[in-house]
């Protein structure tokens, strides 16, 4: 189980995958809500002829994921162009084909929102569903964009368990669990790349959690991040969701 995201929020299948229009029309944040929409009409030289999406991004995936990607926002040229978490950056160059060696993705790219990709028991979604400048949204809008990050949660009743990718997005998960009354001994459950927290007794129906260092081109490109380390984490990720 996770936490439940309260009546006003309960979703149904067909708002997940054809975007619920209170998600698409947010505006609770105006600098997020500015810039988007700033990097959509200046673009970037190499996509000046693409229109880009602008907007919240949603997550994505099987709706009878047993695993959850958390990541931290959408990339200003990837996500925030393309409309579906991690497509068409490096980021995402990085983590699809990581996804497809590990048997949870058809295919080891992602381009665009209509590219057939299909997830196995994996969903993707973000702490923050718009792009932030500098890639560093503030506290206070992922507390406004908690809503969605709970909604997702209750919207997949299968889920055994989320693999953060980032301390932004391990942070994210805990502040929920606390949210909704978790006793989190303070320090015990620090980000840490391949640490498995379970947090059964903090709170119960919470998910294991398990951390991973964001595919991010700054991490991947410096060797902090490796596909080898990515892969290690990925297996054990699928070991506490349970999918085979």
């Amino acid at each position: 189980m996770s936490p439940s995201a309260g009546q006003d929020m309960q979703p149904c299948w067909s708002d997940f995958e054809l975007l619920p229009a209170e998600l698409e029309g947010c505006r609770a944040c105006p600098r997020l809500v500015a810039h988007r929409e700033q990097v959509a009409v200046t673009k970037r030289a190499a996509y000046r002829d693409q229109p880009y999406w602008g907007r919240p991004v949603p997550g994505f995936g099987d709706p009878a994921a047993r695993l959850l990607l958390l990541g931290l926002a959408p990339g200003a040229h990837g996500s925030n162009r393309t409309g579906r978490q991690f497509t068409g950056d490096a980021s995402g160059d990085f983590l699809f084909p990581a996804l497809h060696r590990a048997g949870v993705a058809d295919r080891p790219d992602s381009t665009t929102r209509g590219d057939g990709l299909h997830l196995r028991s994996v969903w993707i979604t973000a702490a923050v569903r718009c792009v932030p400048p500098g890639n560093r949204p503030r506290r206070d809008e992922a507390l406004r964009c908690r809503a969605w990050l709970e909604r997702d949660l209750a919207g997949l009743p299968h889920l055994q368990a989320v693999l953060a990718l980032g301390a932004f997005a391990h942070d994210a998960y805990l502040e929920l669990l606390r949210a909704h009354g978790a006793n989190l001994v303070k320090n015990r459950h620090r980000f840490a790349h391949g640490a498995v927290h379970r947090l059964g007794e903090a709170h119960p129906g919470a998910l294991v959690l398990i951390d991973s260092y964001h595919p991010s081109f700054q991490n991947t490109n410096t060797g902090v991040l490796s596909a080898a380390m990515l892969d290690r984490t990925l297996e054990a990720a699928k070991t506490y969701a349970r999918i085979a």
